[in-house]
């Protein structure tokens, strides 16, 4: 069974990531074309912002770090809310791309490997990457990676962030929007394009017979004509790292999945 979920685990294959649901739920194409217009000719006040809380229970957390970095500088806002349960991404990364600001992300888990039928493959147009262990080890100055980003890529990114927008929301179910395809449209035909090339990969026999679910988010990357998956940059972060003994530790991203997995039982 193929399932749409908000939150994707990486580590199943039949599961469809889409965006968490804003509160604009446009009736026709002109009231997206409107909002669009509108973002372009914002000035933005500051450099960055965050709305999260800290997570003193989880000593790998760096959110207590992004939080103090926030509150110390000038060109940031910071908002603290309350707590939710230990996910990679949630709503928040999509109200700000709906606000025409450029998303930054500590862990791919966010947006790169969940989101791949609604956000382009380079996540490097749209986005800006901090991995998570430049903050926490490295204490690596948020503020001072982003100023080194030049203006004009910024202005770039923003066009490209704000084009995304139309499959990025979910329309008025009581409407049908004319020309754009929202999101729900571009799941959709993603289920039913995985379906066709599966079948098609069947009768051909071009299936992927070692094919492992543990390495279900590497498939989702890979490019038209590509079978086989390899190693990536990206593997530290969804792979246990072993101890000196040998033996497997506890990762961050093993408590994510294991975080994942009772969320899920707790909403059957």
């Amino acid at each position: 069974m193929s399932m749409l979920v908000v939150e994707l685990s990486p580590w199943n294959a039949n599961y469809f990531g889409i965006p968490y649901p804003t509160y604009f739920h446009p009736a026709k194409d002109a009231e997206v074309f409107i909002w669009q217009d509108r973002l372009k000719e914002l000035k933005l006040r500051y450099l960055c912002s965050f709305a999260g809380a800290p997570r003193p229970s989880n000593p790998k957390s760096i959110r207590g770090q992004i939080i103090d970095q926030c509150k110390r500088s000038k060109v940031c806002f910071c908002r603290s809310i309350t707590p939710y349960l230990l996910s990679y991404t949630r709503r928040s990364a999509f109200d700000s791309i709906l606000a025409g600001c450029v998303p930054v992300f500590f862990h791919p888990g966010s947006a790169y490997i969940q989101y791949t039928c609604h956000l382009p493959r380079n996540n490097s147009t749209y986005s800006v990457f901090i991995p998570e262990d430049d903050i926490g080890k490295e204490n690596v100055s948020i503020e001072e990676r982003l100023k080194q980003i030049p203006p004009d890529v910024v202005e770039i990114m923003r066009e490209t962030v704000i084009s995304l927008i139309p499959r990025l929301i979910y329309a008025d179910p009581r409407y049908k929007l004319e020309t754009l395809k929202d999101a729900f449209d571009v799941a959709v035909q993603a289920v039913i394009d995985k379906v066709t090339k599966l079948r098609r990969d069947i009768i051909e026999g071009r299936e992927d017979k070692d094919f492992i679910e543990e390495n279900s988010w590497k498939y989702a990357l890979l490019e038209d004509g590509q079978q086989m998956v390899g190693p990536h940059e990206w593997d530290p972060f969804f792979s246990k790292p072993k101890d000196g003994n040998g033996d497997a530790g506890t990762s961050s991203a093993e408590a994510a999945k294991n975080s994942w997995k009772n969320e899920q039982r707790s909403q059957v």
